[in-house]
């Protein structure tokens, strides 16, 4: 028998491929029962980018392969990871993806229409569980001409709010070389709704990748799934990039309603100054929150999104 331990670098249903980073050499793997018993409200115990330990009934030196899996035996302490409520199963959450160095989260104003509510809930996720965001305007050719001003706008309300916001085009290669160079020596996951070039993006910062690439439902102008499952690709330059399902839901996980404040930094930044603590920042006289959004210091689209929250319908759209 051998051991070792290894990442878990593609997610399918109940199969996993792992490898023993920063040796690129994947190999099959599938799960103890006990470890499937551990999941708790997870729909899957394990997610790309986790640390596990292996066993393999073979002798060193004869190749793992998927008549004889290997056996992941332990899930190792993760430093962060990405989860959101399952929305075909409300009580239950799904991993997205773990010990995460940074998440670019890719939008397009148009083609599909950006929707600020989804991204702020991404970003609040990012917070709670320490995995450092950058939002991603991609598209930005489609619409930089006609629509500048609305592009600088988003951009504005979301440097704002602290975050780096990167402007990028496949076409012009706008930003591709800033993100090549960000994502080198690094795990980097990339999320997104449906269309809004994730995929695209991945194979223009390192050509030698080929995610499936998916074209725009004219219908609703959505994305069509085309990345059916969680994977991590080596970049020729260095480094990792866990490419996701595109998302059409996102719910939050673990999170009271007067915890969710917490996450929006800008919001953070100003609630000292509240009259009443603990605040809502809704409807409570001398709220430094509203303050901020009234002189315009807070945008009043984030400010949205945090009313939207606490006002969870429990579709998560």
């Amino acid at each position: 028998m051998r051991s070792g331990t290894a990442i878990v670098v593609k997610h399918s249903g109940s199969h996993y491929l792992l490898s023993e980073l920063p040796s690129w050499q994947p190999f099959p793997a599938v799960l103890k029962g006990r470890i499937r018993l551990q999941a708790g409200g997870a729909t899957n115990p394990i997610a790309v980018g986790d640390r596990v330990e292996y066993v393999s009934e073979l002798p060193d030196g004869q190749e793992i392969d998927m008549k004889n899996p290997a056996s992941v035996v332990r899930v190792l302490d993760r430093k962060n990871y990405l989860i959101r409520k399952s929305t075909n199963l409300s009580r239950q959450s799904h991993v997205i993806a773990a010990n995460i160095d940074r998440a670019y989260l890719v939008v397009s104003l148009y083609f599909p229409e950006v929707k600020l509510p989804f991204l702020d809930r991404l970003l609040v996720t990012c917070e709670v569980y320490g995995v450092p965001a950058t939002v991603v305007l991609n598209k930005v050719d489609l619409y930089r001409a006609d629509a500048g001003e609305y592009l600088s706008y988003i951009h504005g309300i979301y440097a704002d709010a602290g975050y780096p916001v990167l402007e990028t085009s496949v076409v012009t290669g706008e930003g591709i070389d800033r993100l090549r160079e960000d994502c080198q020596g690094k795990v980097c996951l990339f999320s997104g709704e449906s269309g809004v070039g994730k995929s695209s993006l991945i194979r223009a910062v390192d050509p030698a990748l080929n995610p499936k690439v998916g074209a725009i439902s004219t219908a609703h102008l959505q994305g069509r799934h085309t990345t059916s499952l969680y994977e991590m690709y080596p970049l020729t330059s260095g480094g990792y990039i866990i490419d996701t399902p595109g998302l059409r839901g996102f719910g939050l996980v673990d999170l009271e309603k007067d915890e969710i404040a917490k996450y929006f930094p800008e919001m953070l930044r100003v609630a000292d100054d509240c009259r009443f603590v603990p605040c809502t920042h809704t409807h409570e006289p001398g709220c430094a929150v509203k303050q901020a959004v009234e002189e315009g210091r807070i945008s009043p689209e984030r400010y949205a999104s945090y009313l939207g929250m606490l006002e969870e319908d429990g579709k998560f759209r």
